[in-house]
């Protein structure tokens, strides 16, 4: 079985060092995952350091660790970054899990013209529940990196987009597939996910206007929980195709 991922802000220890794990993590680990003396555990600082360990005492909240193994998340080419418009029924939330499963560096919560779930004067607290899916989607999947979280209007989104090496907007009208435009071979790719209504003409004008390209990822349209997903997947794959050329 996999070894259980848990996060820890410090894991600068060396091997044959202890590391002690308290806290909320050490009390999930303690108490609800029930890991026992001698069982193999992953604890990643979540920018991308981990070491290995075996737990060695496990006491009322806390277990500690010898640890056995430095680890780190290999350097990629590419950052990928998901403007993911606000949507209703938690389909936004699903899709930032989902996103992080997958590989996503970063999540941008976009306050789009179409988003029936509006943010304004209480981006604080959603942005807190967001925080909490990707920490915990990232630990589910043993990723050494929790993804930064943001919120963002469409001027924000533009702003973002100056500051990237290739940007595609998710668009159920656009004449070519993702898959169709080649991708640049290193840097920040930014691609942006409408809400349920779309992405208005004004705002896929705008996006056009700082170099974003329409892109469809599938034949038919996909929910908002659903596009993201696909587009990261299809971009990765491309990624790997990129290095075996």
């Amino acid at each position: 079985m996999t070894d259980a991922l848990f996060l820890r802000d410090d894991v600068d220890v060396p091997v044959g060092g202890v590391l002690r794990l308290d806290g909320p993590e050490g009390r999930h680990a303690a108490q609800v995952r029930r890991i026992r003396v001698g069982e193999s555990v992953l604890v990643a600082n979540g920018r991308g350091d981990a070491v290995r360990g075996v737990a060695t005492l496990v006491g009322d909240g806390f277990v500690e660790l010898s640890v056995a193994q430095s680890l780190s998340t290999p350097t990629r080419p590419h950052r990928w970054i998901a403007a993911q418009a606000l949507a209703k029924s938690g389909r936004d939330d699903d899709a930032v899990e989902a996103m992080t499963e997958l590989g996503i560096d970063e999540v941008v919560a976009w306050q789009a013209s179409r988003s029936i779930v509006r943010w304004e004067g209480k981006a604080d607290k959603a942005l807190d529940k967001w925080r909490a899916t990707v920490r915990e989607a990232a630990k589910q999947a043993r990723r050494f990196t929790v993804p930064d979280v943001s919120y963002a209007t469409t001027v924000d989104v533009c702003a973002l987009a100056g500051r990237c090496a290739q940007v595609f907007v998710l668009h159920e009208s656009a004449n070519h597939y993702l898959d169709d435009v080649p991708l640049v071979t290193s840097g920040a790719v930014l691609f942006v996910v409408g809400p349920e209504g779309g992405i208005t003409p004004d705002e896929l004008a705008t996006f056009e206007a700082v170099g974003g390209v329409p892109v469809r990822v599938a034949d038919d349209v996909l929910r908002a929980s659903t596009a993201g997903v696909v587009a990261l997947a299809q971009l990765q794959a491309m990624a790997r195709g990129l290095n075996h050329d």
